[in-house]
């Protein structure tokens, strides 16, 4: 016996971030939380940054355009934090040694 189950879209009604928590409460009810840590740009901004936020693509993110931060309801759902950049080594334009 086979059983159909249809799969809902994960959206994003409104989020709230605190000084431990990114908490995105979603359009079917469901309340999803992870560590602020997962955002390294966030951990680092101001409240006041934290605060100025969008919902993006009817729901399905929420971006910060003070940090240029972005974040998925799919991301948070699965599990999946935002990498921190590898500091790149910075070569020199003519010579393209690298720079001390």
């Amino acid at each position: 016996m086979s059983t159909a189950v249809k799969l809902q879209e994960v959206r994003i009604k409104n989020i709230s971030v605190n000084e431990d928590t990114i908490t995105a409460y979603l359009v079917d009810g469901r309340i999803i939380s992870v560590p602020l840590a997962w955002s390294w740009r966030l951990s680092e901004a101001t409240p006041e940054q934290r605060a100025n936020y969008e919902i993006i693509g009817d729901g399905q993110g929420v971006h910060w355009p003070d940090i240029d931060e972005d974040i998925s309801a799919e991301g948070m759902l699965y599990g999946i934090p935002a990498p921190r950049p590898r500091k790149s080594s910075k070569l020199s334009s003519k010579s393209g040694k690298r720079l001390k």
